[in-house]
């Protein structure tokens, strides 16, 4: 059983996510990779209480990396991950910095 705050692992916070927050009621997160739609539905819905209209989600494949071990480089990955576009009903908001002072 997952619980509603493990599935969502951060707020990502970049230019674009900022300017849909504002314009467009879209917030992005970085999610559990086996959380599907529902799940991220519930989980937002529950931890920040608020209204989803709807999901989207994009899966990321870890980039190909050479990492140093003992002086000899050695191929191999970052890890894959999960984002998920909330959009929300209008007139609903998340304040991520409401603790912030």
């Amino acid at each position: 059983m997952k619980f509603y705050e493990d599935i969502i692992i951060r707020p990502i916070m970049s230019e674009k996510s900022v300017q849909q927050q504002e314009e467009l009621y879209k917030y992005t997160f970085e999610v559990l990779p086996d959380a599907n739609k529902i799940d991220i539905r519930k989980a937002v819905e529950k931890i920040f209480g608020v209204k989803v209209r709807k999901v989207r989600v994009q899966n990321y494949l870890g980039r190909k990396v050479l990492r140093r071990a003992r002086r000899v480089r050695v191929p191999g990955r970052t890890k894959n991950w999960k984002k998920a576009i909330v959009t929300l009903a209008p007139g609903q908001e998340i304040d991520f910095f409401k603790d912030v002072r």
